[in-house]
């Protein structure tokens, strides 16, 4: 096929465009790692808690039970204004507050006193955790769907790096330097203001996933949800009935039907709950662990060390999760039970009294509970659309921030028991032991059920996950499936990347 003029034309101009495009969008991609590594370099922040017992002579129970606790408090205070702040101011400035945030946090710890001064230091902090989530969802509205799996890929491991890095230069600078801690807070605010400087010059997208849906950039995907669930056509409404109609179809009404529709699911109720109680004992031991350590042995201080190793053994096991294929259906509780029986045994072990035994169970317990979290996030992405994920996800945040926080509350605030770290430690293996044993009677059950009605039924292998919109396709299909030979063939629609290569294939033949 020769090209007319007209046409060569408009592919000499595309062919520039589309270089340009890939070379900015490998400059995006890099700058984007590059500020998720450099905001992680705070090498002093694996010694917040011996400098705050050591440098400003703080008592251990007024760091466990009144310092620590506004944590959980401001935290579950802060997480749905930023979480909204984030969609509607379209990721950037989130991002510079983070960072500003951070800067706040260490200007506290250099120059506090006081115990209020702490306290204000651990609400800035909770402000960095709330706003982790502008990191995440940034990076998806920047890039082509097609690329979002190589997206996430690149910036977590950026961010992991970072977090090892840091853990390893704290525990370098402090065992061989001798740096004191409070140069090690110099160094972090350093590396702080750096990356505030970065968060800067972040491109600010032009579209975001609930409120700049409007502002669609140029070829960008029709949310999922219109997708599966397109409306028929109607005739044109009345005032009334396009105001109702308006109410009835807008995003946020169609997205709360969807979620009471697919609460109902078993496998996504499972992980869900999961997510909202572990996540909450998660926390919990890792607020209290340094305070642990220093109570266990305060003549060793290897924070650094163990962090570091923490971070590696969790990037193996999410790494090593993406590759167990099993009949979740009928095996999820039975996982999940032997993971948090797992993590009961070592939470005991850290109340042994051996510093350690302590550190090799902390390490361990961060790797396992790391496991399931991506295998939680493929259960739960594969039954929901792209912006209801997003919203599960906030939701299941929200509670598990709540149940943190009335644990606190109950067990470490001074108004609350206001209990030892060793003796919450101890009622937190109870907590996990409790979990386990729920976990267990309900595999327990579901293997009855099982037995009883038989293997006639099996349930399916495990397969690749698709998200409900390829599901929905592959539905259909297999409906028209048994009509191919009564009706005319079809021409067969193509995703994004089929279309990408046609498009690809045309230039080339058009070039021959």
């Amino acid at each position: 096929m020769v090209p007319t003029g007209q046409m060569a034309e408009k592919q000499a101009g595309e062919e520039p465009r589309q270089d340009h495009e890939l070379q900015s969008w490998r400059c995006l991609v890099f700058y984007l790692c590059f500020f998720g590594f450099m905001a992680q370099l705070r090498p002093g922040e694996s010694f917040i808690t011996p400098y705050l017992l050591e440098y400003h002579n703080f008592t251990q129970k007024q760091v466990a039970n009144e310092i620590i606790p506004v944590l959980p408090y401001s935290h579950l205070a802060v997480l749905v204004p930023i979480f909204l702040l984030t969609d509607y101011l379209r990721y950037k400035p989130v991002l510079v507050l983070q960072c500003l945030s951070f800067v706040c946090v260490w200007l506290l710890l250099l120059l506090g006193r006081a115990v209020i001064h702490m306290q204000l230091m651990e609400f800035f902090y909770s402000v960095t955790m709330a706003a982790r989530i502008a990191y995440s969802s940034y990076i998806f509205s920047l890039v082509h769907p097609s690329r979002y799996q190589r997206m996430a890929s690149y910036s977590r491991t950026a961010v992991l790096l970072g977090v090892f890095i840091s853990s390893v230069l704290g525990q370098v600078l402090v065992t061989l330097g001798q740096i004191p801690l409070r140069i090690l807070n110099y160094i972090s605010l350093g590396f702080i203001v750096f990356s505030l400087g970065l968060s800067l010059f972040l491109k600010r997208p032009k579209r975001s996933l609930f409120f700049n849906r409007s502002a669609l950039v140029h070829g960008a995907l029709p949310c999922e949800l219109d997708q599966m669930h397109p409306g028929p056509d109607r005739p044109e409404p009345g005032k009334l009935g396009r105001v109702l109609a308006t109410c009835r179809d807008s995003f946020l009404v169609r997205m709360l039907r969807e979620l009471v529709h697919d609460v109902w699911q078993p496998q996504l109720r499972l992980w869900c709950l999961w997510w909202i109680f572990n996540s909450a004992g998660y926390y919990l031991i890792t607020y209290y662990v340094h305070v642990l350590w220093k109570i266990t042995d305060s003549s060793v201080t290897y924070n650094g060390a163990v962090d570091a190793a923490s971070t590696l053994l969790s990037a193996i096991m999410s790494f090593y999760a993406g590759f167990v294929k099993i009949r979740w259906a009928l095996w999820s509780k039975l996982v999940i039970a032997v993971v948090i029986a797992i993590q009961a045994g070592l939470v005991f072990c850290m109340s042994v009294g051996n510093i350690w035994i302590c550190y090799v169970a902390f390490v361990l317990f961060r790797g396992a509970y790391q496991f399931l979290v991506p295998i939680a996030t493929f259960q739960i992405a594969s039954s929901l659309s792209k912006e209801l994920c997003a919203l599960v996800f906030g939701i299941n945040t929200f509670l598990a921030t709540a149940l943190k926080t009335s644990i606190t509350l109950i067990v470490s605030d001074k108004r609350g028991l206001g209990l030892s770290v060793d003796s919450q430690f101890l009622v937190y293996f109870v907590y996990f032991l409790v979990l386990s044993i729920i976990c267990f009677a309900g595999a327990g059950l579901d293997g009855l059920r099982y037995c009883r009605r038989g293997r006639h039924q099996p349930l399916p292998l495990a397969q690749e996950l698709r998200s409900p919109l390829e599901n929905s396709v592959q539905v259909l299909s297999g409906q028209d499936g048994g009509l191919r030979g009564l009706q005319p063939s079809a021409p067969q629609l193509l995703s994004e990347d089929d279309k990408e290569d046609s498009m690809a294939d045309l230039r080339a033949e058009a070039k021959a």
